[in-house]
């Protein structure tokens, strides 16, 4: 184990600041595990040890960047000392320390004795320190049986967790890489703490909830032995379901490769609805009145009942409002069923109206362009409608005695304006398209084949 394949020993020497009371023969560790010894140790120009010692063949040659540690096996020894070999990552590139290399100083760590700290502390540390340990040599006054047999529990626990640890080190580079994934682990966590600490606080107030139902939860516990026992038969009788379902899972095996880039991206889909469905939360529930779906929702009763009201629509005695007092002197529809009235109501009015639309077109029309164009030149015709009026109180003149002339006493100026003017009065029930002059064909004016509740004799004067 200590010589190569050569035949020969593989030595190495390591300079350390001091030699921390390393004797020859102490044991070389590499891993935690004995692999070779300290074969000679001197002291050098510059006043550091100069440990010269063996390593076993089969870590030899050690890579440039091997680390070489005193440690202290036991207080109670005092050359219980052993160098620890720390080999670092496996690379094809390290370089190697040939057989009778040296190690220097930045790659050994040399052992700190007890001692040495207690050297550091100024006097009055030194003298807390002693009460430190008085305080505790009275504290175990009068109670040293029991802490011993405390002691002789610990004892187990010591040795195992020596054990642990033995196993810890007996694979640095697997430990190493279990504490750098757990180094990754703890940064990837600590990149989600927003959504760990709204985990935990949402686990705070489920488990929060659980407990404020004991007596519930006492109850179903109590319940459930009975529980078990009914669904042992469901258990039993589930197992040959699940031979049965066994054909479908392998025939889904295929299907399911193939389903895998689908629920990569379901995956992004359902992280990326978070945001939706938290708004969605929202907007269902908030605390508050009259402000989420929930409150929302209870409004749609009254809304429907002032929408449909007591019963169906009846556009009976008063079909302004709908109200029909021989029924129920009560009695108020809904808005729908006034609109319903107000639309059949409607319809009487609408159809006369209709007729008249090119007499309302040719209104609008008028604003911008009034009259004809023919070989003669432009021609413009023009009505006049008033109302009947009087100008004064007193009733003296009235705009027809004006029109006609009649009961004035003017000298006679104004007698004859009907026939000068071509004034008449009386024209209430003009037909549509009485402005227009019939072509020959009977079209003007429209009576709708005498439907329509018009005068077809009321026309202007003139050509």
């Amino acid at each position: 184990m200590l010589f190569s394949g050569s035949g020969e020993k593989y030595t190495v020497t390591a300079e350390f600041q001091n030699a921390s009371q390393l004797v020859k023969g102490n044991q070389v560790m590499v891993g935690g595990v004995p692999s070779g010894s300290v074969d000679e140790i001197k002291l050098g120009d510059d006043g550091h040890a100069l440990v010269t010692m063996t390593v076993g063949e089969e870590f030899v040659p050690l890579p440039r960047g091997t680390t070489a540690t005193i440690r202290m096996g036991s207080l109670s020894s005092v050359a219980g000392r052993n160098v620890e070999l720390t080999l670092p990552p496996s690379s094809d590139s390290a370089e190697e320390i040939e057989s009778g290399g040296t190690m220097g100083t930045s790659e050994t760590v040399s052992a700190v004795d007890l001692d040495q700290i207690f050297n550091t502390l100024d006097t009055e540390t030194v003298e807390d320190f002693k009460r430190v340990i008085t305080g505790f040599r009275d504290s175990y006054e009068g109670v040293t049986k029991q802490a011993n047999r405390g002691f002789k529990y610990a004892n187990p626990f010591l040795s195992t967790g020596r054990r642990v640890f033995d196993e810890l080190t007996r694979d640095t580079r697997a430990f190493e890489s279990l504490i750098v994934d757990t180094a990754k682990l703890s940064g990837a966590l600590a990149e989600r703490r927003s959504d760990i600490s709204a985990l935990v606080s949402n686990a705070s107030g489920a488990l929060g909830a659980i407990g404020r139902q004991r007596a519930a939860l006492a109850s179903a516990i109590n319940q459930l032995p009975d529980f078990m026992r009914q669904a042992n038969t469901t258990f039993v009788n589930l197992r040959a379901t699940l031979d049965d379902l066994e054909p479908l899972v392998e025939a889904t095996g295929p299907v399911a490769d193939r389903l895998g880039p689908f629920f990569r991206l379901f995956r992004q889909v359902a992280a990326d609805s978070v945001p939706t469905i938290r708004d969605l939360s929202t907007i269902v529930r908030r605390p508050g009145k009259a402000n989420d779906l929930i409150e929302l929702t209870r409004l749609q009763v009254p809304l429907a009942k002032v929408a449909v009201g007591s019963g169906a629509p009846n556009c009976g005695a008063d079909p302004m409002t709908g109200f029909d007092a021989a029924a129920d002197g009560n009695f108020r529809q809904g808005a729908l069923g006034e609109s319903t009235c107000a639309l059949k109501n409607s319809l009487p009015a609408l159809s006369h109206l209709r007729a008249y639309t090119p007499e309302l077109v040719g209104w609008f029309d008028g604003f911008s362009t009034s009259g004809a164009v023919d070989a003669s030149g432009g021609l413009g015709r023009i009505a006049g409608t008033f109302n009947v009026f009087t100008f004064s109180d007193s009733g003296l003149v009235s705009l027809v005695d004006l029109i006609t002339g009649n009961s004035l006493d003017l000298g006679g100026a104004l007698q004859g304006i009907t026939d000068i003017a071509g004034f008449e009065t009386g024209n209430h029930a003009r037909c549509p398209g009485t402005n227009e002059r019939d072509p020959g064909d009977g079209s003007t004016p429209f009576t709708d084949g005498g439907t329509l509740n018009c005068d077809p004799s009321q026309v202007p004067t003139g050509p």
